[in-house]
């Protein structure tokens, strides 16, 4: 039995987007943690994180406005599944 296909276009029905996303923050959280990126990065994305907590955002609507810096970092932490993952939370849910 093969998954159904997804369109975000007809219905968010099988996308589940707020778990994606919340899988996504966790491995951003973990890289966070072991200071991957630099001291740049680290400042950037607590100061962010920070803000979302304020703001109280959702984890999607986070990644709804980091979308270019999420790919820049994962791609500077060679993290290619939380690459591929950010991707089909965009293409899927933003």
């Amino acid at each position: 039995m093969t998954a159904p296909e997804t369109d975000r276009y007809i219905s968010f029905c099988n996308i589940d987007c707020d778990k994606n996303a919340d899988q996504l923050i966790q491995m951003l959280n973990e890289h966070l943690q072991a200071s991957h990126g630099g001291e740049k990065w680290l400042q950037y994305f607590h100061h962010k994180l920070e803000e979302q907590q304020q703001r109280a955002h959702d984890n999607l609507h986070f990644i709804g406005n980091q979308l270019n810096m999420l790919y820049k970092y994962f791609e500077e932490c060679r993290d290619e599944q939380a690459s591929a993952l950010l991707y089909q939370i965009e293409q899927e849910c933003c």
